[in-house]
């Protein structure tokens, strides 16, 4: 890298905005929200792609040392933006499909592709997701802010996540999922549990926690201290719904 090219990277990192403004306007332009969902304008966006561009760039001019400066909660903020912002150029790039699947091949799935740069190293969904944040924040309502353009996954939020907001947001992304009746639901009276797959996938971080997957869900399932209790307790059977792989795509 030439004095030039490091000279405007430094600067683009030393100005980075922490409240990721230009991510906000394009979340609030293409994002449609829908009786607790949410589609993207994958389409409109891909046609007009310049502001989306120019938050990518301030994203990929951040370097490791002035991340490191960065606090937990804009650490963490900072990469549940980015990978959403990736994700949602991986499918533009490649729009229109079907699925984000499809982005991938037989030998390479979508998430561990190398198609952006992070921090000043060339990076994969995965490493971000679990390399840069399960290991590191033991967040797991992470899994409710993390989108992987897909319509099984948690609903894209309309607004940026942000240090100063970043509780409130994962704690309202997590009631959200919980709420959702298509994702996940409790019969107390068949006594029947169907959660979301991504329970089973990553059923080890709501248990490192919480300490069980039934203690995080209960609570947020149902009002009824008895069928809690129940839940908790582990005599409610627990299924997990098929996931839903289809592009959360607002046509």
């Amino acid at each position: 890298m030439g004095f030039a090219c490091t000279a405007r990277a430094s600067a683009e990192s030393q100005a980075f905005d922490l409240v990721h403004a230009k991510w906000n306007e394009v979340l609030h332009q293409y994002v449609v929200e829908s009786r607790g969902d949410s589609r993207v304008r994958y389409a409109k966006l891909k046609a007009d792609r310049e502001k989306f561009d120019a938050y990518l760039r301030t994203l990929e001019g951040v370097a490791k040392s002035d991340f490191d400066r960065f606090s937990k909660p804009q650490q963490l903020a900072f990469l549940i933006n980015a990978y959403n912002a990736f994700t949602i150029k991986l499918v533009i790039e490649n729009y229109p499909i079907a699925s984000i699947k499809d982005t991938g091949s037989f030998l390479k799935s979508p998430w561990k592709k190398r198609f952006f740069s992070l921090l000043r190293k060339e990076r994969t969904l995965d490493e971000i997701e679990h390399e840069m944040i399960r290991p590191v924040f033991n967040e797991p309502r992470i899994h409710f802010a993390l989108v992987c353009a897909s319509a099984g996954c948690p609903p894209l939020r309309t607004d940026a996540f942000t240090a100063t907001k970043l509780e409130q947001q994962l704690e309202d992304s997590a009631n959200g999922f919980m709420s959702d009746k298509t994702k996940n639901r409790f019969s107390g009276a068949g006594k029947k549990l169907e959660l979301s797959s991504i329970f089973k996938w990553y059923g080890d971080d709501f248990r490192k926690k919480f300490g069980s997957v039934e203690k995080f869900v209960a609570p947020k399932l149902t009002g009824s201290k008895a069928d809690q209790e129940a839940i908790e307790a582990g005599k409610i059977s627990i299924s997990y719904l098929d996931y839903d792989w289809s592009l959360n795509d607002a046509r």
